[in-house]
């Protein structure tokens, strides 16, 4: 069962992983667009400028638990890569336990009021032409650290199996 549980985690970071492929596609898109509109044309929008940075944030937030599930974050492998598959687990155990866990409660235990008052005013951008439902993209920030954190629990149980003497899948 836990299994499933994990292999269930592992699908959901992976629909989001592949929201975050392609709004880095759509942000390539959307850049490249509006340099050519301001250097072509000399025009430019805020909105379009504005909607460049709330897909850059998204795409971070979103692709976190994807990144995660594939073991490819960033980490200082001067040491990590000589040790032993039980060592590594070890490391990865503790690191959940210390920073990953307790990171993703802290962000989301702090954001949420964050989100709650953008969200109770209607906060849009505070520049003329600029996007409206700025909560919409702050609300990503409890979501996409929920997301992390379960992912992180998957991560967690699959370093527990290595461990205890079991296979990484």
């Amino acid at each position: 069962m836990l299994i499933r549980c994990m292999h269930f985690i592992d699908a959901v970071s992976t629909f989001f992983g592949r929201i975050a492929a392609f709004l880095s596609l759509a942000l390539v898109l959307l850049v490249v667009t509006d340099v050519a509109m301001r250097y072509f044309f000399s025009i430019s929008f805020v909105a379009v400028q504005e909607l460049e940075w709330h897909i850059y944030a998204a795409i971070f937030l979103l692709g976190a638990a994807h990144t995660l599930r594939h073991d490819a974050h960033v980490r200082v492998d001067i040491i990590y890569h000589r040790l032993s598959p039980k060592r590594q687990a070890l490391i990865n155990v503790l690191g959940c336990l210390i920073f990953l866990f307790p990171g993703c409660f802290l962000a989301i235990k702090t954001s949420i009021p964050f989100v709650q008052f953008s969200f109770s005013m209607h906060e849009i951008s505070p520049d003329p032409g600029g996007l409206p439902a700025r909560w919409f993209l702050k609300s990503l920030i409890p979501f996409c650290f929920a997301l992390l954190g379960v992912q992180g629990i998957a991560f967690f149980l699959r370093n527990l199996i290595v461990l205890r003497g079991g296979k990484e899948e």
